[in-house]
């Protein structure tokens, strides 16, 4: 999805020529004019498909977005939590057996467990794994010849996830690539023949992964990682079924595997296109905990999320009726001139940001203290091993709905001479700002 910035004519945008569905849209259209526009003018608007598929409505201003994702009550995750090339009007199979497809109590009895593998001591732990990777990574990209950075970044976060859930090393490049699949099925360099086959054939080879998985494992000692411990869980009293640790299996490597990357994309690329920010990031470690906040509300990686009304309900002067399906747009609501100053300035010193990239409420990202802090290291390696960073040819966007973010960057790295590697993160501080 393209990161937009002014000038663009908001008041111009025509509304009714716009599906909200296509791919392309948000590949070859503008969908920041658009948000602009729907924030001012129909901030909770109806949607209806040409193709026949169930109607929609679009929320795009900060506190609508966050209203719906923190009332569970009344908007409900059990329907599934995004667009699909399927009707949204079709039974959902993961509903009440995957994590995000699960409203609370019974989401936090999948999520508790999982959670304390979570913690910040744990997630600490993975720092200097993550900063071997990050060095890996960029290697190959400081001998000044240009270097596709975002295709580099699409293994970044399999290379720490994959470890943690305890899968086998020759399985990443595959995993990494179906995952993508399944949010970019009419992408041309991801599409097999055609979308919908495309999203099956994913989906398949994943779950077939993991059955497998699954089956080799003995379950009185599967092990301490992510798959043990889905194992090891019980739900309303009974030991998770195969079809719901497979599900969970999916949506953890789906949650790292197809955000992640396209901050390390847009890091390098806003790096690139400011550097007098960059320069100071280089002279100043001390800023680079905004500077990381920023780039989350910046790049915004999942542009939406889903939920269904279980009852009548207004929002934004607007009555949404029980059973119909909203959407949230999380890219919208981090540029919404109501909370942020000058929204589409970036600024790495800006304070508060209250960015929602993460979510909000209880289905908040469970990976996000993971995440973070693999952010922050790449932050701190490209700013203590680049010098400067430029663009060496258009980057090209990855055809998705849901995700904003990059199949191809270009760049052309110049290394800095006899700077010392950054410091662990324990030393420094992330420097999170909320």
């Amino acid at each position: 999805m393209r990161l937009s910035t002014p000038p663009f004519a908001p008041a111009d945008t025509d509304v009714t020529a716009v599906d909200f569905l296509a791919s392309t849209y948000y590949t070859e259209g503008d969908p920041h004019a658009l948000w602009t526009h729907l924030r001012a003018h129909d901030p909770v608007h109806h949607f209806t498909p040409s193709d026949g598929r169930e109607p929609f409505w679009v929320v795009t201003r900060h506190a609508d977005v966050s209203r719906v994702l923190k009332d569970h009550s009344v908007f409900s995750s059990r329907r599934g939590t995004m667009l699909c090339i399927i009707d949204l009007s079709m039974p959902d199979i993961a509903s009440d057996q995957m994590m995000p497809d699960t409203d609370p109590p019974r989401h936090g009895q999948l999520r508790d467990p999982l959670n304390r593998v979570m913690t910040p001591r744990a997630v600490a732990a993975q720092e200097e794994t993550i900063r071997g990777i990050v060095r890996e990574m960029l290697e190959p990209a400081l001998d000044g010849e240009v270097f596709d950075l975002a295709q580099a970044a699409l293994m970044f976060p399999m290379a720490f996830t994959g470890s943690m859930m305890g899968l086998p090393r020759e399985t990443w490049d595959r995993m990494s690539r179906l995952t993508t699949m399944t949010i970019a099925y009419d992408d041309p360099e991801y599409m097999e023949k055609a979308p919908k086959p495309t999203l099956r054939q994913a989906h398949h080879e994943l779950f077939s992964f993991f059955s497998d998985e699954i089956a080799r494992r003995d379950r009185t000692d599967p092990g301490d990682d992510l798959i043990g411990i889905l194992l090891r869980m019980s739900l309303e009293g009974e030991p998770l079924t195969e079809r719901q640790i497979m599900l969970n299996c999916y949506s953890l490597l789906l949650g790292a595997n197809v955000t992640t990357p396209h901050v390390v994309s847009t890091t390098a690329l806003t790096m690139a296109e400011h550097p007098d920010q960059f320069r100071a990031l280089q002279e100043d470690p001390g800023l680079r905990g905004t500077a990381m906040e920023e780039l989350l509300r910046w790049s915004s990686p999942a542009s939406h999320f889903m939920r269904y009304a279980t009852a009548d309900v207004e929002l934004g002067g607007r009555t949404i009726r029980e059973g119909e399906p909203v959407s949230v747009w999380l890219g919208s609501a981090n540029r919404d001139e109501r909370v942020f100053k000058d929204p589409f300035s970036f600024d790495i010193t800006r304070r508060p940001n209250r960015h929602i990239a993460f979510g909000v409420g209880p289905h908040y990202c469970i990976g996000s203290g993971l995440a973070r802090i693999a952010l922050r290291v790449f932050l701190d390696e490209f700013a203590e091993r680049v010098a400067s960073v430029e663009l060496a040819g258009e980057p090209v966007h990855l055809a998705s709905n849901f995700v904003a973010g990059f199949k191809h960057l270009p760049v052309r790295l110049t290394p800095r001479a006899g700077k010392a590697p950054a410091r662990p993160l324990a030393a420094a501080g992330t420097g999170a700002v909320a």
